[in-house]
């Protein structure tokens, strides 16, 4: 015999399923209110060769090697040789520490000439500084990665900044600007009103790279502001028809629907 629900048990029915309902839908919201905060901050370089999990500082001073390198004309692969060296001394740290009296992203000794502590701790000084005694070494174009290191730095075991080429050589691609979309950062919103910074932001890319519109360097420059946005408050980044947003930095570059020739800030 078929049995029929009773009025009462729809109506049980009815608020259970809309209860389960609001449960989920709040729970939802909730999940990718607080995802920012579950996921930290950090930046990923991703180009065919490989990926490469940096944290924000890393990816900064990273970004200003490249900036420096380009600056001076120097190939790809002087870049590669700042990289191998900076890994291995600093992990692409800007340290006020180190041996005896080194500090900053090389380990560079105020005593053996380099410059003042404060100077070295200044990544776009520091890396100056390296590039130019690079360029004394005879034949670096030619050297391998790690010899050339040595060469510059004088390090009781050269043979370490061979651990680090390949690593050297995905950054190199991504920084340079060579693979386009290949950096992108996350990190949760801030308790606090930020004011964006561009004007800022563009002084001191200008400092590093001695402009933020280099001719065919738009990867290069979209790379730095991504990875310095935290630091100058900027909400996006857009470049030849993609857009990054600090919102949902975690999601990389997305299509844009205005594509720019420039580099634009906000």
């Amino acid at each position: 015999m078929e049995r029929r629900l009773t009025k009462p048990v729809v109506t049980v029915m009815v608020i259970v399923i809309l209860l389960g309902a609001a449960i989920f839908y709040g729970a939802y919201h909730l999940l990718k209110r607080t995802e920012p905060f579950a996921l930290g901050e950090h930046c990923m370089v991703k180009t065919p060769d490989g990926t490469l999990d940096l944290d924000i500082e890393q990816a900064q001073v990273a970004a200003t090697i490249a900036a420096v390198a380009v600056r001076r004309k120097l190939p790809e692969r002087a870049l590669q040789i700042a990289y191998v060296t900076a890994i291995q001394e600093s992990k692409l740290a800007n340290l006020p520490y180190g041996d005896r009296d080194s500090v900053g992203v090389f380990q560079q000794r105020p005593s053996q000439g380099w410059g003042t502590a404060e100077q070295l701790q200044d990544p776009v000084y520091a890396a100056r500084k390296f590039f130019a005694a690079l360029e004394k070494v005879k034949h670096y174009r030619t050297l391998p990665l790690h010899e050339a290191a040595q060469a510059v730095q004088r390090s009781a075991d050269g043979s370490a900044y061979a651990d680090h080429e390949y690593n050297a050589k995905i950054l190199s691609a991504a920084f340079i600007g060579r693979v386009p979309q290949a950096v992108h950062c996350w990190y949760p919103p801030s308790d606090k009103p930020v004011t964006s910074r561009p004007a800022a932001a563009r002084k001191q890319l200008v400092r590093a790279l001695g402009t933020d519109s280099a001719p065919k360097r738009g990867w290069l420059v979209a790379a730095w502001y991504v990875t310095h946005a935290q630091k100058y408050g900027l909400r996006q980044v857009r470049f030849e028809g993609v857009t990054w947003t600090a919102a949902s930095g975690h999601d990389g570059w997305r299509k844009d629907t205005k594509p720019v020739a420039t580099v634009q800030i906000a």
